[in-house]
């Protein structure tokens, strides 16, 4: 087991308010890419209200996969990109965690698991288990870095193990989804450095700039 200090992290503001993610989604025609009008998502935060002060608005994964939003993201005022290598993004699903069956839905308590930076996806699932977390889909930290880019710091990025893809034979992939920021070597290109990426990392590995998003509950 690595070390379990807790890594040095700058303290994330407050989400923005429902009503201002609602929005958000609207101007980037999420709701569209979801087949619902900007009523139904501005109806949805408008219920939801004080209630869920701090929670992330995120729309399900089967309405809006994560090829659709990874482009909508910005930093340095690049877009967000998937790694060529990862051309099955969207079969990555949620494994071993049940999603509220509706096409919107809220996500409450995220942390982005700094203190388990230099931990494997092995390593890091059964503690948060243990803390009664669950790790973010993929969608959902895409979500959050749409509504809050601070999130996703150099050094500080994070994985989404939430979400895995399972092989015709049923095992699962080694693979395991992350977002953090391109250096622009490789594949990348230099004209993608410092633009937000979503890429994998293999499950048993350890990456001293990733650590664990994840969340104390969803619901619908």
């Amino acid at each position: 087991m690595p070390d379990t200090t807790p890594a040095p992290s700058t303290v994330l503001p407050a989400l923005p308010a429902l009503s201002a993610q609602a929005e958000r989604l609207i101007e980037l025609g999420v709701h569209e890419t979801a087949g619902l009008s900007a009523d139904d998502v501005r109806a949805f935060a408008a219920q939801a209200g004080a209630d869920a002060q701090g929670a992330l608005l995120a729309v399900h994964p089967d309405r809006a996969p994560a090829s659709a939003l990874a482009p909508l993201l910005r930093r340095d005022g690049k877009p967000g990109f998937v790694v060529v290598d990862m051309p099955d993004v969207d079969a990555f699903a949620p494994c071993a965690l049940e999603l509220p069956e509706a096409p919107l839905y809220l996500v409450t308590g995220i942390d982005r698991g700094d203190h388990m930076s230099n931990w494997s996806p092995d390593e890091a699932l059964p503690a948060l288990t243990e803390e009664d977390r669950s790790p973010l889909v993929l969608s959902e930290g895409i979500h959050w870095v749409l509504q809050q880019p601070e999130a996703l710091e150099r050094n500080l990025c994070f994985m989404t193990i939430g979400s895995r893809l399972r092989k015709p034979n049923g095992t699962l992939d080694a693979r395991t989804p992350a977002i953090w920021i391109s250096n622009g070597t490789g594949r990348d290109g230099r004209e993608r450095r410092n633009a937000p990426k979503v890429g994998w990392c293999w499950w048993n590995n350890r990456h001293t700039w990733l650590g664990f998003a994840s969340t104390a509950g969803r619901r619908g």
